[in-house]
């Protein structure tokens, strides 16, 4: 079941990005699975990579090419199979993806970034891939955004979309992303697969800050099952095709406004991805404040956000508000002082300086749970950080879901 509100009704195109789908047959004949973006001549690309050590051979390989001085032109996602765990082959496989797209455009390999999602563990099929590569740039479009977000679901329930646009002397810049995500999912990075592009023009440099801060402050945000995957990894694009100023200082207007464009289109995707979380019928909001710093508020929330105990509550929305004390405090907060902390459940206060509130009845905290969107926020009443955590419940259908994945 799929939460709450779902993706942007219209994905803008952008000009300088075109993108195809192919039906290759990784997995399941007959079903999108190939997906490949053309980028303009001049475009500069950011990019934000998982953290886990068992990082899939997409990953090693798309690194590589970011690090070398080829101009990228080109990015190829396949979903069905992770390539991850697979040794040296998985990187020959990886190299070799992008070495029969360059060939088929007359570019270097270095100019084209892999990417997999899917099963880890087993090898790539590689005669799927290469037979699909042909269909999937036949179809090139400009405005395909729909189509490559369905192609590159895994368990995902639905496509993950958004787009903003902003004017800026006189001109409009357009931002339109897509991600795909539902489980192993607590990015510690950015997400499963996310793709961000815009039509302005940006360095190098700051198109790599815009993706990193930008994803620190979203998909770095969210949580379903505390997972790192072995395949994460979020880029964000720009073409150059606007009619604007090159951003190469960050004390440019034109940067904090395209930055605060590009954070809520990757805001909406993560939200995205909890709401499509697998097994969710809720979508929780663990806001935290009164922290001394960051790592403090964020620290606690995930400690909420990450409890079984917590999350199966609030899938059989039962009020037990014993259960957020009881992660509260386990997440290590030194000389944390229980004796300050409010708790409440939406804009009912069930703590107050670390025990029961006086107003509370069971009641109010039972319809509070019973709702599809919860929020719960939690003060710490000890300096004046602030974060969010959007996580989902844990539901007898994520078990299925998983008990089955390679079934």
């Amino acid at each position: 079941m799929a939460v709450g509100q779902g993706m942007d009704s219209v994905l803008l195109p952008v000009q300088g990005v075109s993108s195809g789908v192919a039906c290759a047959g990784i997995k399941q004949t007959g079903r999108r699975d190939l997906v490949v973006f053309e980028l303009s001549p001049g475009s500069t690309v950011g990019a934000v990579f998982t953290k886990n050590a068992f990082c899939a051979a997409p990953v090693t390989v798309a690194k590589q090419h970011l690090a070398s001085d080829k101009p990228i032109r080109f990015l190829v996602i396949n979903t069905g199979n992770a390539n991850a765990g697979t040794g040296q082959q998985g990187i020959d496989d990886a190299i070799e993806t992008c070495n029969r797209l360059a060939a088929m455009r007359s570019l270097e390999p270095e100019q084209v970034l892999p990417f997999s999602t899917g099963v880890i563990g087993e090898y790539l099929p590689m005669h799927a891939i290469v037979n699909g590569l042909p269909q999937a740039l036949s179809s090139l479009m400009t405005d395909n955004w729909l189509e490559a977000a369905q192609g590159i679901l895994t368990t995902d329930t639905r496509v993950k979309g958004a787009s903003r646009q902003f004017e800026f002397e006189g001109e409009t810049i357009t931002v339109t992303g897509i991600a795909k995500g539902s489980g192993m999912i607590k990015p510690n990075m950015a997400t499963m697969l996310a793709f961000v592009a815009t039509d302005a023009k940006v360095s190098d440099a700051l198109v790599q800050q815009i993706a990193a801060e930008a994803s620190e402050q979203s998909f770095n945000r969210i949580t379903v099952d505390s997972d790192t995957s072995t395949n994460d990894a979020c880029l964000v694009m720009a073409t150059g095709q606007s009619n604007t100023p090159v951003i190469d200082s960050v004390e440019q207007p034109f940067y904090g406004y395209l930055l605060k464009t590009v954070k809520e289109v990757m805001l909406s995707l993560a939200q995205q991805i909890i709401r499509d979380g697998e097994g969710a019928t809720k979508f929780i909001e663990v806001a935290v404040a009164g922290a001394n710093n960051t790592d403090e508020a964020l620290k606690v929330a995930y400690s909420v956000a990450e409890s079984p105990l917590f999350k199966t509550a609030m899938s059989a929305s039962d009020a037990n508000w014993g259960r957020i004390l009881m992660a509260v405090g386990k997440a290590d907060v030194e000389s944390l002082n229980v004796e300050q902390i409010d708790v409440y459940l939406g804009d009912v206060q069930i703590v107050s300086q670390g025990q029961r509130a006086d107003s509370y009845t069971e009641e109010q905290g039972s319809a509070v749970v019973a709702e599809e969107e919860i929020q719960v926020r939690i003060e710490l009443n000890r300096g004046s950080a602030s974060e969010s955590v959007w996580t989902s419940d844990l539901s007898y259908e994520y078990v299925r879901i998983n008990a089955e994945y390679r079934s």
